[in-house]
């Protein structure tokens, strides 16, 4: 289990992975309180910096009781997307042995990249609590405000043609309403072709999939998932887009149960489409039973300069969405679906 990755080449800043490690030995002993020394032995490490890392956990948000003198204690688990936290949560998924974790980085998704041409696992996790160029689909950025979303990327290496990977990201979107609705079932989902997840017609989760491949087989993918979780405002150029699961529900949700929920299902899904050979079609059918855009919904497409404008009429065997113009029946592959007459 790794709680950390090379921060030069993944654009992050110097993580010092003594936090994570003093997070878990506090959870170990959490009805007692755990001396500065003790804890300094278990970190190869004095007592003052002892002090000094458990005022940055404070600043993290993370709330540790005590003072050097009488030694130290968390008042309650943090809601940091932590090794030690989420590992013991994810046994038997394909993502327990390899989580990266980083407070502030570039991009999950770029050094998810970087890590799987340079050999990383299946199944190597890549979580941030902040990102400072967080990516999504084209040119569009993501908002990534620190310790309120969650910031995941995941390294897939599917035995599968480049033309299955389409599925792959449906699925994941599939995934993220899993999960959401495992925490909360009362929210009204919806999905949208095909990388955004929406609650009451705004975007609460977004997926970037990204792929080195062969013309025949891909080598790696990198499935980059946010989700807006305990976001109270957005900036004023996105309010109107975007909205999180706290301003949805009006109460704090939990970071940790929420990463461990989309994991699991993640695996599910990945599992199903690796595995068996009826996959692709019951995840485009359940992308299409779950999502009001795929039949019936006027929209417009922009790709490349060009605007289609029609009905949608459901997804291709691939899974491309079909729309129905003036010209006659047309496939996306690419480009911004919009619903007619709205400039989200």
């Amino acid at each position: 289990m790794v709680a950390g990755d090379s921060p030069a080449r993944a654009g992050a800043q110097p993580i010092d992975l003594r936090l994570g490690r003093i997070i878990r030995l506090l959870m170990e002993h959490a009805t007692v309180v755990a001396s500065g020394t003790k804890i300094a032995q278990e970190i190869s490490s004095n007592r003052s910096e002892v002090w000094r890392l458990i005022q940055q956990l404070r600043g993290l948000g993370v709330d540790v009781a005590g003072h050097p003198a009488s030694g130290y204690r968390l008042n309650s688990v943090p809601d940091l997307l932590l090794p030690e936290i989420l590992a013991p949560m994810l046994r038997g998924t394909i993502f327990d042995a390899c989580l990266h974790h980083f407070y502030k980085i570039g991009s999950t998704n770029t050094a998810a990249m970087a890590a799987a041409a340079e050999g990383a696992p299946e199944g190597s996790v890549f979580l941030a609590e902040e990102q400072t160029a967080g990516r999504g689909r084209g040119a569009h950025s993501w908002q990534s405000a620190r310790s309120a979303g969650i910031y995941c990327s995941v390294v897939l290496r599917p035995i599968l043609p480049p033309s299955e990977v389409l599925a792959l990201s449906l699925a994941a979107g599939l995934a993220v309403r899993a999960a959401i609705e495992r925490v909360d079932a009362r929210l009204n989902i919806d999905l949208k072709w095909p990388n955004d997840v929406l609650v009451a017609g705004k975007k609460v989760s977004g997926i970037l999939t990204e792929m080195n491949a062969e013309p025949t087989r891909v080598r790696y993918v990198v499935v980059g998932i946010g989700i807006n979780v305990n976001q109270a405002n957005f900036p004023k150029e996105i309010e109107g887009e975007a909205t999180s699961l706290r301003l949805e529900t009006g109460s704090e949700w939990s970071r940790v149960e929420l990463a461990a929920a989309l994991l699991k299902s993640l695996d599910r899904e990945y599992r199903l489409l690796v595995e068996r050979k009826d996959a692709r079609q019951s995840i485009l059918r359940r992308f299409t039973d779950q999502s009001s855009w795929v039949r019936g919904k006027q929209v417009r497409v922009d790709e490349n300069g060009a605007r289609v404008e029609g009905t949608t009429e459901g997804l291709d065997d691939r899974g491309f969405l079909q729309v129905r113009t003036a010209q006659g029946l047309q496939t996306i592959l690419s480009g911004t679906v919009r619903e007619k007459g709205r400039s989200n």
